[in-house]
C-alpha cells in the first residue's frame, strides 16, 4: 500500500507543479506580450504553491527526508539511536496530528460554515484548506509506518 500512496503522491506534486508552471508562463506572456495581465493566475500560483508545500512535506516525511536541527550531541544519539528517531517520529505524528488533521479540519469547518471563497476564482476556500488535514493523515499514515518498521513491528 505504502508504495502505492508514494506514487499517486508524486504524480499529484508533478501535476501540482506543472499547473503551478504553467499559469505562472501565463501571466507573464498576458502581462508583458498582450499587455492585459491575467488576474486568475495568481491565485492558481498561489493555491499551488500551498498545495504543493504541504504534499511536498507529506512526501518527504514519507521519504526520511524532513528537516532536524541537532539539540543533543551527536555522540548521544549515537548511543540510543532507536530511542531519539522514535522521538522524532512519534512527535511528528503527533504534530501531524494535532495541528495539521485537527486542526486543518476546524479551519475546513469554518470556511464551509462561512462559505468564504477566493477573490478571483470564486472557489470555496474550503477546497484550498482541504490540503491541510489531507497532507496532515499522509504525515501520521508515513510517520506510524516509520516507526513501525524501525520498532520491526512490521516488515519491510
Amino acid at each position: 500500500m505504502r508504495a502505492v500512496i508514494d506514487k499517486i503522491l508524486e504524480r499529484l506534486l508533478i501535476l501540482i507543479i506543472s499547473i503551478m508552471l504553467i499559469s505562472v508562463i501565463w501571466q507573464v506572456i498576458s502581462r508583458y506580450l498582450l499587455g492585459t495581465p491575467s488576474t486568475l493566475t495568481d491565485e492558481i500560483a498561489s493555491f499551488s504553491l500551498i498545495w504543493l508545500g504541504l504534499f511536498g512535506a507529506a512526501y518527504a516525511t514519507g521519504k526520511e527526508l524532513h528537516l532536524a536541527i541537532d539539540l543533543i550531541s551527536a555522540k548521544t544519539i549515537q548511543r540510543y539511536p532507536n530511542l531519539f528517531s522514535g522521538i522524532v517520529t512519534f512527535s511528528i505524528m503527533i504534530f501531524a496530528l494535532a495541528v495539521m488533521v485537527i486542526g486543518g479540519l476546524r479551519l475546513c469547518w469554518i470556511t464551509l460554515t462561512l462559505d468564504q471563497r477566493s477573490a478571483a476564482l470564486e472557489v470555496p476556500l474550503f477546497y484550498v484548506y482541504l490540503v491541510v488535514p489531507l497532507s496532515g493523515l499522509l504525515i501520521v499514515y508515513y510517520a506510524l509506518d516509520i516507526f513501525l518498521k524501525k520498532r520491526k513491528l512490521v516488515k519491510s
